[in-house]
């Protein structure tokens, strides 16, 4: 799943209030019901890096000279 397909719920004044997130992501984050703030953190931070790591993936590596090409422009 690429994008998250999260919806937002407004107040009256079009403020955001509350996030919907796909029932499958909640899951994937939380696969027990009961669970705390803390576990909730950690949960999120560790979807958030493995998605990062994923993405990391599939992108190409670069030489050593590309590399610090890169990082001086």
């Amino acid at each position: 799943m690429s994008l998250l397909n999260l919806e937002y719920i407004t107040n009256q004044e079009g403020q955001p209030t509350a996030v919907v997130i796909p029932i499958e992501i909640w899951r994937q984050l939380l696969p027990i019901d009961n669970t705390s703030l803390e576990n909730l953190s950690e949960a999120i931070e560790d979807y958030c890096l493995n998605k990062a790591m994923d993405e990391g993936k599939n992108t190409p590596l670069y030489s050593h000279a590309e590399a610090l090409a890169f990082l001086e422009d």
